[in-house]
Parts: C-alpha cells; sequence; structure tokens
C-alpha cells in the first residue's frame, strides 16, 4: 500500500450531503445497483483513454489491454474496482468526487419530500454515479492516477460518506483507478463472489471490455472416472462476454437485456417505455439503439443539458453528450449511434457541419417518431403514459424541425370542447374526424388554465353550433401555435384572434340576423368608441358570444395575450398590445348601458364592460383598483335609484 503524502481535508459541497445521506437512507431495495454503476464509470474511464490514445498511443503506456477487475477481500471486508482507464489528477477527484457539477440541482432537491419511496425515484432520475458505493459502504477510498501524470502524482481519496473528505498524494505505479469499499454490516451478502457475479450478469454483460474477477487456485482432485484433475493456478477470469449489445443480431438478444443495458445507458431505475435498434446501410452506414424512458430526467427543462445519445465509431466510444445526433425537442432520448465512415478522431467541430452526422441525426430522428406513432396507434394507454410526461418537450418540435411538422403535430395532444375534460388525449386526426360538413378550419384558443379556456366568452358561439374547440393552456402553446399554422390542409385558427369567419357553418339566417344587429346598433358603437377612445383599437358587435355582454380580441397582425405573457416572463420588453373590444347587443346589461344618457355615466359603464371582458381574457388588470371603485360607484347609484 503506498504511504500517503500531504493529507488534507475538504467539505463536500451541501448537494453531495444531501444526496449521500439520501442514498444510505432511501435505496435499501435497489442496494445492488452500486456495482453497476461503479463498473459503468471504470468502463466509461477505459473508453476515454482508447479514444485520447487515438492521437497519442504512448498513453496505454505499454498496458493497451484495457479492463475491469473486482476482487473480493472477506477479512478486511473490502471490494475493490479497478480499472487501467483514463485515471484522474488531483483538480479531476476534487471536481468529480466533491461537487455535483449539474445545473438545476437546487430544483432538484427542493422536489425531495422526506418519503423514502418517492425519493428514491427522484435519485435514479437525478442519477446515481459513484455516490451509490455509500449504499453498501460505510468508508469509501479512491486511489487514482491520471495516464498524463507521473507515478508519484497518485491522488488518494478517502470519506466516511459524511461531511468531508480526505484528499492524499501517493505513489501509484499504474494508471488508472481503483476503488476500494469497506461494507457495511448490513451488507455482507456482498462479499460473496457468487452474489458479484451475479450482478455483474445481469447488469454489465454488455461492457466492450472484460470484467474480470479472481478465481482461486484449484488443487489436483480425483474425476469422476477416477482420473486426475489437474491442479489449476489462481487467475484472472473474464466474466462478461465483452461483446457491445448494439454490435449483436436483434434475434438474439431479450428483452431483458435491452431493458439492462438502458439502465445503464440513461441510469434509470425504471425500464425503458419503449426502444428501437437499427442497423441502417446504404451511403452512409451505422447501428442505433435508441430509448424512450418512462420518466422524465430530473433537468428536463434544461435546454442545455447533456443530450443523452452517445457517440461511437467503429465501437471505439467517442463522446456522450453528442447533441449533432438529437433534435433538442428529443433530448429525453437515450441510447447511442455507433458510425462506420466517421473518423476516429472525429471532433465537436467536425460533427457540427458534417453530412454523415446530418444523415444520422435525421434518420434517427425519422426513427424516433416512427416509435412514438406506432406507440400512438397500438398501445394509446401507453402513448399517454408518453404525453402526459413529455408531451410540452415535444411541443418545440415543429418550431425546430420544419421538416417533420407534419409528423410531430399528428403525435400532438390536447384538451377539447368535445372530450369536455382537462386531460389532453385529443390527436388533431381526432379533431379532424369530427369535423362539422362544411368545417375547413381546426379551432382552438389558448389560455392561462384549463378552466379560463374552457370558459372564454369566445367559445360561445362555437358550443351554440356544437362545433368542437381544441382547448390549450400549457406555457409552451402559444408558441407552438405560431409555428404550427396548418396541419393535413386545414388551417388552425385561434377563435381569439381576428374577424370570426365560420364559413359555410353561417347559414343565411345568420348572416342576415348579423348584418341587422350591426346596421340597428351602429349609433350605440359610435357611443363606445367615443368613450373609451384610446384604450381600444376598435369597437364592433360580435359574432362570437351568445351568452355573455363582451369580449376582446387581439387583431391578426398583433401580438396575442399568451405571447405577450410568455416574453414578459422572459423578460422581454412587450410592445403594449390596444384590443378589438366587441359587443352583444342583444345581452340584457349591453341594452342596459346603452339606454343609459348621460354620457359620463354611461363612459364609466363601458369602462366596467372593457375591464371585465379583459379580466376573462388576460386574468388580471393594470389598474385593478379603478375597476373595483367604479364598479363600487355605479352599484350605489343603483342601489340609490332603486331605494
Amino acid at each position: 500500500m503506498a504511504e500517503a503524502r500531504e493529507t488534507e481535508k475538504h467539505g463536500f459541497q451541501t448537494e453531495v450531503k444531501q444526496l449521500l445521506h439520501l442514498m444510505i437512507h432511501s435505496l435499501y431495495s435497489n442496494k445492488e445497483i452500486f456495482l453497476r454503476e461503479l463498473v459503468s464509470n471504470a468502463s466509461d474511464a477505459a473508453d476515454k483513454l482508447r479514444f485520447k490514445a487515438l492521437s497519442d498511443n504512448s498513453l496505454y503506456q505499454g498496458d493497451s489491454e484495457l479492463r475491469v477487475r473486482l476482487s473480493v477481500d472477506k477479512e478486511a471486508g473490502t471490494i475493490t474496482i479497478s480499472d487501467n482507464g483514463i485515471g484522474m489528477n488531483r483538480d479531476d477527484v476534487i471536481r468529480n468526487l466533491g461537487t455535483i457539477a449539474k445545473s438545476g440541482t437546487a430544483e432538484f432537491f427542493s422536489q425531495l419530500s422526506g418519503d423514502q419511496a418517492r425519493d428514491s425515484q427522484l435519485i435514479g432520475q437525478f442519477g446515481v454515479g459513484f455516490y451509490s458505493a455509500f449504499i453498501v459502504a460505510n468508508k469509501v477510498v479512491v486511489r487514482t492516477r491520471a495516464a498524463t501524470s507521473d507515478s508519484s502524482e497518485g491522488v488518494e481519496w478517502s470519506s466516511q460518506g459524511e461531511g468531508e473528505f480526505e484528499l492524499a498524494t501517493i505513489d501509484k505505479a499504474n494508471r488508472g483507478t481503483d476503488v476500494i469499499l469497506f461494507i457495511s454490516e448490513d451488507s455482507q451478502e456482498f462479499l460473496d463472489d457468487f452474489r458479484l457475479r451475479g450482478i455483474i450478469n445481469k447488469y454489465s454483460e454488455h461492457i466492450s471490455i472484460p470484467v474480470q474477477m479472481w478465481r482461486e487456485e484449484t488443487p489436483e482432485r480425483d474425476g469422476p472416472d477416477g482420473e486426475k484433475i489437474p491442479a489449476e493456478p489462481g487467475q484472472w477470469e473474464t466474466i462478461n462476454s465483452g461483446q457491445a449489445l448494439w454490435t449483436r443480431d436483434k434475434g438474439d438478444i431479450s428483452d431483458d437485456e435491452y431493458k439492462e443495458f438502458y439502465k445503464t445507458v440513461a441510469h434509470d431505475f425504471d425500464d425503458p417505455l419503449l426502444w428501437s435498434h437499427n442497423k441502417v446501410e446504404g451511403k452512409t452506414e451505422y447501428t442505433s439503439l435508441l430509448y424512450v424512458p418512462k420518466r422524465a430526467p430530473w433537468d428536463l427543462w434544461n435546454r442545455d443539458q447533456q443530450h443523452g445519445v452517445k457517440l461511437y465509431v467503429k465501437r471505439v466510444f467517442i463522446m456522450d453528450d453528442a447533441e449533432q445526433l438529437m433534435p433538442t425537442y428529443l433530448r429525453f432520448v437515450r441510447g447511442l449511434v455507433d458510425s462506420n465512415d466517421l473518423p476516429l478522431n472525429v471532433s465537436r467541430e467536425i460533427l457540427q457541419d458534417n453530412k454523415i452526422t446530418r444523415s444520422m441525426r435525421n434518420g434517427s430522428t425519422k426513427k424516433v417518431l416512427q416509435m412514438l406513432s406506432k406507440l400512438a396507434k397500438d398501445d394509446q394507454a401507453s402513448y399517454q403514459t408518453f404525453w402526459d410526461t413529455f408531451g410540452n418537450v415535444l411541443k418545440e418540435g415543429p418550431a425546430e424541425d420544419s421538416g417533420n411538422k407534419e409528423k410531430i403535430a399528428s403525435l400532438l395532444r390536447f384538451a377539447s370542447t368535445h372530450e369536455n375534460s382537462s386531460q389532453q388525449q385529443v390527436s388533431l386526426d381526432d379533431y379532424i374526424g369530427r369535423m362539422q360538413d362544411g368545417q375547413d378550419k381546426i379551432y382552438y384558443i389558448v389560455a392561462d388554465s384549463y378552466e379560463a379556456a374552457k370558459n372564454n366568452p369566445a367559445l360561445e358561439i362555437f358550443r351554440k353550433k356544437g362545433v368542437e374547440v381544441l382547448l390549450m393552456f400549457d406555457r409552451i402553446d402559444e408558441w407552438l401555435m405560431s409555428h404550427l399554422d396548418e396541419y393535413s390542409d386545414k388551417p388552425l385558427q385561434s377563435v381569439t384572434r381576428g374577424d370570426l369567419d365560420l364559413g359555410e357553418l353561417d347559414d343565411e339566417q345568420d348572416k342576415a340576423e348579423q348584418e341587422a344587429a350591426e346596421k340597428d346598433f351602429a349609433e350605440q358603437l359610435t357611443r363606445f368608441k367615443t368613450a373609451l377612445g384610446e384604450r381600444v383599437k376598435d369597437v364592433r358587435v360580435t359574432h362570437r358570444l351568445t351568452d355573455s355582454p363582451a369580449c376582446i380580441i387581439t387583431d391578426d397582425n398583433d401580438m396575442s395575450t399568451q405571447m405577450a405573457k410568455l416574453m414578459e416572463a422572459a423578460g422581454q420588453k412587450v410592445p403594449e398590445t390596444k384590443y378589438i373590444f366587441e359587443l352583444n347587443p342583444s345581452h340584457p346589461l349591453v341594452q342596459h348601458v346603452s339606454a343609459v344618457d348621460d354620457q359620463s355615466l354611461f363612459a364609466e359603464w363601458a369602462e366596467v364592460l372593457l375591464d371585465q371582458a379583459t379580466l376573462a381574457e388576460r386574468g388580471s388588470l393594470k389598474d385593478p383598483a379603478s375597476y373595483v371603485s367604479r364598479l363600487n360607484k355605479l352599484m350605489l347609484q343603483l342601489r340609490d335609484k332603486n331605494a
């Protein structure tokens, strides 16, 4: 054992302390995953060395046979996982084993409730990694040396998983990392070789480098027919196949193997929702193995997060966050792409503008969309699970991927006046299949909430005529609809924007009644325009309302209410929008106001009607105090008049 020099103590980052506490107290039923995580880390270290050695073969230092080794010392109560991969220097150790350098970490921890079962699932979403060692160990020692460092520059890290860790400089002859686990009393089962072999066979069979365990020497013994079976010396024995799973024929891979591979790639506890394994041949040759998770990763809404698709070239690992291989709106996809056509020394810059990369990205994107389309057709319940989890991310697609806009649109789901439910279950194809004779548009409304959308006054004429309207209430919906103006040759029309033209849905009687109302109410329209002045863009007779006195709508060329709110929430300056004020002449309240001769009093009533309509559309007023004061004044006048 190397003698430590210059030992010093460091405190863990606060988030690490929280995670360690949760590891130790919440993951009783998933203890064995510690080995999956540590072997996976060791394999990654070997992959990284292999990649760097492409440009600097001296990094191998005469030892190019990469492997992971497990050894058990029952007397000492330890398990050691060793690799001869890239290793770490002192700065790497502090960065990788003392902090969690992930954006959104604070948001993740704010979701923790103290409920062990729920928190266990959240930890699985966050990613377990190295700290899973403390599930089974009351002390962990890491001895490591970077492939670029001298033997005198080894580093020893040790901790009991509490508030701090110790760091020391040591001599380490070989590059790579040894992780030594001092197994706790309640985890002694893992000191059994047979148990460890079973876990490796379950989780790490696909690891593309040998995973080895020490096999003790066997003495000479008698065979069944009396012949002598010679003694065998102790030796390192490879216990996995060492063949990358994605290189095997699909027919030879079981569903369980696919699922276990996913758990290693995604660091997830759950099985995937679905997957697709494809070998593409032709001008561009590559293999892809792509998974859709059941649950959202903890940082799903961080668009700058590392993507979940790894890049391999001729089975050599290149990078684990190849954003060029999958569009951002599919950032929940996990898996890998292995290319036969890219150079082994490919860089991010080369990937950025490379026709081979574009071909793989387009092919992988279409494959994921095909998977989702098939799921939506064959298993609506499972697709609804997907939609409830990832639907809002998929809504980013039409803006980002115009080439697949129609296919993405077919996967979208919305609430609807037909379903009369807040659940988003209606597809655009469902809507088109229920369109009335003569209907040539897909009608929708965007609001702050399901209730606000469902109860918006602008829906009244559609209810009267039995025309379905899609109800949208997610923050991203207005952004979505600004990039989705047509589907299956049917224009999408907001019911709160521009002139309402129902086309053939309006019969001749409807049109005649509308023209008569506009003519009879022309003088009152002038009064309202004068009273409201610059507060509105225009005042006109409504064709939308049957039960409400008034509503406001946005002109076709102006920014919609929800888009303005979206931009304001993003901290952007938004120009003030003047609304078109629509009045329902047949409503008793409008008739009452129209009968008021005093122009000053009439103006007060006009302001109240406008504020009410604004409140129904926007959900808030710029000056609610003035509205309340004006309304109180008018109610008192009515009381005095009737006294």
